[in-house]
């Protein structure tokens, strides 16, 4: 009996430990924010509200984005720093895709 509670014991914390350490690879919301802002842009070239350079630019730095939070994974752990970063790049993004949709440019058809 007591070696059945150790035994048992032993595999959650195994699994506690499996699951912690996948977790800190993992970036939910950079992910969900990238979904959303690609959208964004997609909405916006749509509607002629960016014109190529713009969307060029904007891609760009989606591109980037998506790199650095690689780079993150990389090591096996993304750190409270890195994730700040991805978010301040986050941030950056969301208001260059606002600024070029309400800017004057648009596309001609």
């Amino acid at each position: 009996m007591k070696k059945n509670i150790i035994a048992a014991g032993l595999i959650l914390a195994f699994v506690g430990l499996t699951s912690a350490a996948s977790a800190q690879t993992k970036t939910p919301h950079v992910t969900k924010r990238q979904e959303r802002q690609q959208e964004r842009i997609g909405q916006g070239v749509k509607s002629g509200e960016l014109t190529a350079k713009e969307t060029e630019h904007l891609e760009a730095r989606e591109a980037k984005i998506q790199h650095d939070k690689k780079e993150a994974k990389s090591d096996g752990k993304v750190t409270p720093k890195e994730r700040a970063k991805l978010n301040r790049e986050e941030n950056r993004t969301s208001r260059a895709i606002h600024r070029q949709k309400h800017d004057a440019q648009v596309r001609h058809h």
